[in-house]
């Protein structure tokens, strides 16, 4: 598809950024990662100024990767990083320093990227921090993105960005692959890092639906990324992408055209992605080889189980004893609010209700919008008070939608 500078810089940044600024963290070290940063953002800059003079070139890809080096190259001849690290691997090459080359093979950027994700993904960093910059350096979004996405501010999302960079120099990150002892140690934060980014896409407020189909492509991706290589192809890995698939499947039956959610029962099954249902069943398939059960697994097969429009009893009994396992592996207030709507549908409403006001969450809109469900049925008068009360506590506009449909409804 053709696309004029106005659109291309945009897809490509998007596309190239991270790919560049991975690359370059790895040659400069993360103690130089604003240092990359300005390399790549004054080459993109150079692109919108010089494309919107003289046009598109031949392949610009290959020009802004080009750039990019000549740009690196400048920057390591006129640092001092230039005598301390890379001079000394010139000498020992005997490679005259305008013959250097920047390693742009699709392995070496395949490889930086994944560094990147482990270096990124450091317990030392807070689980909010290390989505911002995962976002930010290995999904290209900007600061303005991440605020829209996190429902914050850009002063906000500067402060988390600077405070994980900062981190990683003190720390000393080094953006190479962990041994694979350590790979096992330390994949199940970049798992968990991954599933967060997700939900902020599946499960954002945010009324820009492009942005969160965006956030959730990129969480695959990068979710597809460690399926790939030997050492963080687990059971685990397989085990979360395959609820990816599962719950991006549903994507476009979750809104309608003005933007409200339609609840699961309501969905256009004919929008449903079967593709991706597919895939999903492959990698659940995948993530059943070993012995341990994450809680990607319990939550993928819950995912499976809804790919099912169909309220039979033994798919409601099922993923009431898949959610009953979950809250033991780990416990959740949203998991156990889940676990009450199928309890409602496998055993009756009036058990479900006796095990949803034992949690008493009388801070959620969630729990409130989930008791006047449960007693549409049985008291209108209860139903319309726990809906109201859900209504006052709904901070978003499409929950608000959806909660005053239900009133109507009643």
């Amino acid at each position: 598809m053709f696309m004029n500078e106005k659109e291309l810089i945009p897809h490509l940044f998007r596309t190239e950024y991270r790919k560049i600024i991975s690359v370059l963290c790895k040659l400069f070290s993360i103690e130089h990662i604003e240092s990359a940063e300005d390399i790549v953002s004054d080459t993109f800059l150079l692109a919108a100024e010089t494309w919107g003079l003289k046009g598109l070139p031949k392949n610009p890809t290959a020009w802004l990767y080009t750039v990019a080096k000549n740009k690196a190259l400048d920057y390591i001849k006129h640092n001092k990083i230039f005598y301390e690290k890379i001079a000394l691997e010139i000498n020992q090459s005997q490679t005259p320093f305008h013959e250097l080359e920047i390693d742009w093979s699709e392995k070496n950027i395949y490889d930086s990227q994944l560094q990147m994700m482990f270096a990124i993904c450091t317990p030392q960093i807070s689980s909010q921090d290390q989505i911002c910059l995962s976002l930010n350096i290995l999904c290209g979004f900007g600061a303005e993105e991440i605020a829209d996405a996190f429902l914050s501010n850009k002063k906000v999302i500067y402060k988390r960005l600077s405070r994980a960079k900062s981190k990683l120099r003190s720390e000393k990150m080094k953006i190479e692959m962990p041994s694979p002892p350590e790979i096992y140690k330390r994949l199940e934060n970049v798992l968990t890092t991954l599933y967060l980014l997700y939900s902020e896409g599946y499960y954002s407020t945010s009324q820009n639906t492009t942005l969160r189909k965006d956030l959730c492509i990129e969480a695959m991706r990068l979710n597809l990324m460690l399926t790939e290589n030997e050492h963080t192809n687990t059971p685990a890995t397989n085990a979360l992408l395959s609820l990816m698939c599962f719950h991006s499947s549903r994507f476009e039956a979750r809104t309608n055209k003005n933007g409200n959610l339609i609840l699961y029962h309501e969905q256009d099954e004919t929008l449903w992605n079967k593709e991706l249902i597919h895939k999903g069943e492959y990698y659940l398939g995948k993530s059943s080889q070993g012995k341990h059960v994450s809680k990607f697994h319990l939550e993928a097969s819950i995912a499976y189980w809804h790919t099912h429009k169909n309220d039979t009893t033994e798919k409601w009994e099922s993923i009431l004893q898949l959610y009953n396992r979950l809250l033991q592996v780990e416990y959740s207030p949203i998991a156990a609010l889940n676990r009450t709507y199928a309890l409602a549908k496998a055993n009756g409403v009036k058990n479900a209700i006796v095990e949803a006001e034992k949690l008493n969450l009388i801070d959620s809109h969630f729990y409130f919008t989930l008791l006047g469900e449960l007693y549409t049925t049985i008291d209108k008068e209860k139903s319309k008070s726990h809906f109201l009360t859900a209504l006052s506590l709904a901070k978003s506009m499409p929950d608000k939608q959806t909660i005053n449909q239900k009133l109507a409804n009643l």
